[in-house]
């Protein structure tokens, strides 16, 4: 019982080390990448040549964490789209440039991401915060995501709203955004099941949490035509598309 215990002590130790070393990581990488991008996310002009440089980025984290994208080999269509996920992790965010590497993203978000210094160049100038506690914000930031699908990005929106409090992969009820964005932009939705990122890396804080380097397990669903999304009720898709992600986790 008592070397089960200290077994126990030992690896949480292991992953919360871990931990510090990804973070780590990832400000130190900041350093060479930062400036790259941020010249680039000034002209609309250059905005799409950022992408590359964050799909290298991706690819060199991944390198260092000993975290690989494994998925399925889903077709996803040549046009803009609205993508789904669910939420649990920050490799959510650097390891969707890898599942959809050749696809121009941005990530619509909330607006408290833009407390932090260096990751608010990024997210005012390329993604959309959103500020859902202000209605004429969160209007303006619809017509944002709107505006971006029609110039050829594709919007990456994770529809519960944030990283759940409780255990994952449980999943939080999903927000309407998302599917009202794809509705009136007439363009189709991409489901994802991120299925382990929880166990690979656990929120910082979470000193129980766990995290270690492996595969991270990806599942595309088929797309959400068009057609389906203007035939359906955005509840209807609410709820089907959280249960079809739900499925894979």
């Amino acid at each position: 019982m008592h070397q089960n215990g200290f077994l126990d002590l030992c690896a949480q130790a292991l992953s919360n080390l871990y931990k510090i070393y990804v973070y780590t990581v990832f400000a130190v990488t900041l350093i060479p990448f930062y400036p790259i991008t941020a010249v680039l996310i000034k002209s609309e002009r250059t905005k799409k040549w950022s992408t590359p440089v964050f799909l290298v980025w991706s690819y060199l984290l991944s390198f260092l964490f000993l975290i690989f994208v494994k998925r399925n080999k889903a077709k996803t269509p040549n046009q803009s789209a609205v993508i789904i996920a669910n939420h649990t992790s920050h490799l959510d965010i650097f390891l969707m440039y890898q599942i959809l590497p050749m696809r121009n993203i941005v990530f619509m978000g909330k607006h408290e991401i833009l407390r932090y210094p260096f990751i608010r160049t990024y997210f005012k100038g390329l993604h959309i915060p959103v500020d859902r506690s202000d209605k004429r914000q969160s209007a303006q930031s619809m017509f944002l995501a709107k505006r971006k699908l029609d110039e050829g990005w594709s919007i990456v929106i994770f529809p519960e709203g944030g990283i759940p409090d409780f255990v994952a992969p449980k999943m939080a009820a999903f927000k309407s955004g998302a599917f009202v964005i794809a509705q009136k932009a007439k363009v189709p939705i991409i489901p994802i099941s991120l299925c382990n990122h929880f166990e690979l890396l656990s929120e910082p804080q979470n000193t129980q949490g766990s995290a270690h380097p492996g595969f991270s397990n990806v599942y595309i669903h088929p797309i959400i035509s068009p057609d389906v999304i203007q035939q359906s009720a955005i509840e209807y898709l609410m709820d089907s598309s959280r249960d079809l992600i739900t499925s894979k986790l």
